[in-house]
C-alpha cells in the first residue's frame, strides 16, 4: 500500500461517498472485519452481488459512523439539508418507516396526544403503539373513484381548538394517490396552537425542483418531514431522509430516537446511492424535473383521447380541498362498470407485461419519474389506448377475456366516505391483549385484535382496539371478492371459499353493542 492510499483515508467535504467506496474496493486494504464476505462473494453468486460486495463495508477508519457522523457522512447529510431546504437532515437506511417512528417519538412525549390523519401509513400507528400515545383522528373526504381527499387546514384548526393537550399534528402529503394538502396553512394552524407539524412526505421527495410541481413541505413550515428517496428518485430501495426545521424539536431528540429505530450496521451501498442522488439533484435537479414536466404534458395529452378509461388526475384537483396533485402518480380509473381495478391491473400485467404500482377497487396506479424510458411510456400509452378501444366497443370480444362483461361477480360499491371507527381499547393495550380468531361474517360487535389494510399502501381500515362494524365487514368482503391484496384477514384452509368464511382476530371476551 502506497502513500497515496494512506492519504485518502481522510475524507474531504467535496468527496462523493460512492467514489470513496469504489476507491476503497480497489485499494490494497485487506478487511479483517465485517461483513463476512470480505468484499468478495463466493463464485457461485452472480455478477450483481459480486459488484455490490466490493463496496459493502462497515464502520471502518475513514468512513464515519452514521449514528455519530463527523466526516464524510456528516458532509453528505449537510449537503442533503442544503439541497432540500432543511436546517438538518438525517440519512435513513431503514426506510421512511424509521423516519416516522423517530419523528413521532421525538415530537410527542410518552402517553401524549397526536392529531393524525386517519389515512396515515401503518408505521404511524406503530409509533402510537410504541409510545402509548392517544391518537385523535382527522378523517379525509373521499373523491371520485374512492380517492382520499387532503386534510383541510380548518379540520386541523378545529381539532386543536377542541383539545389543547395535542402536542403534534401528523398528515400524509402527498398521499399514495398523489393528493397534496395545504401544508403551509396547516403548519401555521399547528404553531398557533402550540403544536408542531410532522409530514409524511414519503412519496414527495421530488417536490420543489421545477415550476409546476408542488412545493416541498420542508419549505412550507413543517417541523419534521420524512421523505423516501427510493420511491420517486434514483436511489436504492429502503433509502429515505428525515428533515428537521426550527427549534420546536431538538436535534438531540431526533438523534436519540434515530439510533433506536435504525440498524447499528447501516449499508454503505445504500448511503452511497443516497449521496449520489443528492449530488445529482444539486447539479441538475431543476433541469431534470423541468424536462420531466414537459414529458408529462405530452404523455397526458396523448391519454386525453381515452373514451372509457379515465385519468383521474385530470379531474381530482377540481374536487375536495387539495392544494395540488402530483402528476407523477398516474391514476387510471375503471369506474365505468365494464372493468374493475383488479381486472385492469391483471390485463396490463399479463397481456402487456406492465407492472403497476398499486391496484384498488376502481383504479390502478402507475408511478412516473424522469427515469422512465421513452419506450416504457409508449408501451403504457399504447396498452391503455388498446384496452380503451375494446372497452368502448358495443360487443364483447370473441375471446371473452375476464375483464369484460361488467367485472367480477359480487363487487360492491365504491367507498363514498372514509369509514368511521370507534376506539374501545387503547392501541397499546389492544396489541398485547389475548386474541381469538372468529369468522369475519359474524365479527360485528367484536373488538378488532389486528390491523386490516390493503397492501400497498398499508393504510389501516381498522386497527387493534376498534369496534368491528358491518360497514367494515362489507368493505373487506368487497376487496376480497375483487381479488385485492388485503392483509389482516385469513382465508380458510382448502381451495375455493366464500368471502364470508374469512377469519379475523378479535380481542378475547370483548364485545360491544354497535
Amino acid at each position: 500500500m502506497g502513500c497515496e492510499d494512506r492519504s485518502r483515508m481522510a475524507a474531504k467535504p467535496e468527496e462523493s461517498l460512492e467514489d470513496r467506496l469504489e476507491w476503497y474496493g480497489e485499494s490494497g486494504y485487506y478487511p479483517f472485519h465485517m461483513p463476512g464476505h470480505k468484499r468478495r462473494m463466493p463464485e457461485e453468486y452472480g455478477p450483481a452481488l459480486q459488484t455490490a460486495a466490493r463496496m459493502d463495508i462497515t464502520e471502518i477508519d475513514g468512513f464515519d459512523d452514521l449514528h455519530q457522523p463527523e466526516g464524510i457522512l456528516l458532509f453528505a447529510q449537510k449537503r442533503a439539508a442544503a439541497v432540500f431546504g432543511a436546517d438538518e437532515t438525517f440519512f435513513l437506511v431503514n426506510g421512511s418507516t424509521a423516519g416516522i417512528l423517530t419523528a413521532v417519538s421525538a415530537a410527542v412525549e410518552k402517553r401524549g396526544k397526536l392529531l393524525m390523519a386517519r389515512n396515515c401509513h401503518r408505521s404511524v400507528y406503530h409509533a402510537v403503539f410504541l409510545r402509548e400515545l392517544q391518537p385523535v383522528f382527522l378523517y379525509p373526504g373521499v373523491l371520485e373513484g374512492g380517492v382520499a381527499d387532503a386534510i383541510a387546514p380548518g379540520q386541523v384548526e378545529e381539532a386543536l381548538a377542541r383539545d389543547p393537550d395535542i402536542r403534534a399534528v401528523l398528515i400524509t402529503s402527498p398521499t399514495y394517490d398523489g393528493v397534496v394538502s395545504d401544508v403551509k396553512a396547516i403548519a401555521e394552524a399547528a404553531h398557533r396552537a402550540g403544536a408542531l407539524l410532522i409530514v409524511d412526505c414519503a412519496h414527495g421527495a421530488h417536490f420543489g425542483f421545477a415550476d409546476g410541481q408542488p412545493e416541498s413541505p420542508v419549505r412550507l413550515g413543517a417541523d419534521l418531514v420524512v421523505q423516501s428517496l427510493h420511491k420517486t428518485l434514483p436511489a436504492l430501495t429502503q433509502t429515505a431522509l428525515l428533515h428537521r426545521n426550527g427549534e420546536r424539536v431538538s436535534s438531540e431528540a431526533v438523534r436519540r430516537f434515530e439510533r433506536i429505530y435504525q440498524t447499528s450496521s447501516p449499508s454503505y451501498v445504500m448511503m452511497g446511492s443516497m449521496d449520489s442522488c443528492v449530488r445529482l439533484l444539486e447539479k441538475r435537479g431543476r433541469q431534470i424535473f423541468t424536462e420531466f414536466e414537459e414529458r408529462l404534458d405530452r404523455f397526458y395529452e396523448r391519454l386525453s383521447g381515452l373514451k372509457t378509461l379515465r385519468v383521474l388526475g385530470q379531474s381530482l384537483p377540481e374536487q375536495g380541498c387539495m392544494k395540488a396533485f402530483d402528476r407523477g402518480k398516474l391514476l387510471i380509473s375503471a369506474s365505468n362498470g365494464k372493468i374493475t381495478g383488479n381486472l385492469l391491473y391483471k390485463e396490463l400485467l399479463k397481456r402487456y407485461y406492465l407492472q403497476m404500482e398499486m391496484v384498488c377497487e376502481t383504479y390502478v396506479t402507475a408511478i412516473l419519474t424522469p427515469w422512465d424510458t421513452r419506450d416504457g411510456l409508449c408501451r403504457l400509452a399504447e396498452a391503455l389506448e388498446e384496452i380503451d378501444r375494446e372497452l368502448s366497443g358495443p360487443e364483447k370480444p370473441e375471446d371473452g377475456r375476464l375483464f369484460y362483461s361488467g367485472g367480477e361477480a359480487g363487487c360492491g360499491p365504491v367507498m363514498r366516505h372514509w369509514p368511521r371507527t370507534r376506539t374501545v381499547l387503547p392501541l397499546s393495550e389492544a396489541e398485547e391483549a389475548p386474541k381469538t380468531a372468529v369468522r369475519l361474517s359474524g365479527a360485528a360487535g367484536n373488538i378488532s385484535g389486528t390491523y386490516v389494510n390493503l397492501y400497498p399502501p398499508g393504510i389501516p381500515l381498522i386497527i387493534p382496539g376498534e369496534l368491528i362494524t358491518e360497514e367494515i365487514i362489507k368493505l373487506i368482503e368487497t376487496y376480497v371478492q375483487q381479488g385485492l391484496n388485503i392483509q389482516g384477514v385469513e382465508k380458510p384452509d382448502g381451495g375455493g371459499f366464500s368471502a364470508r368464511e374469512l377469519i379475523i382476530e378479535t380481542i378475547t371476551g370483548r364485545r360491544n353493542r354497535i
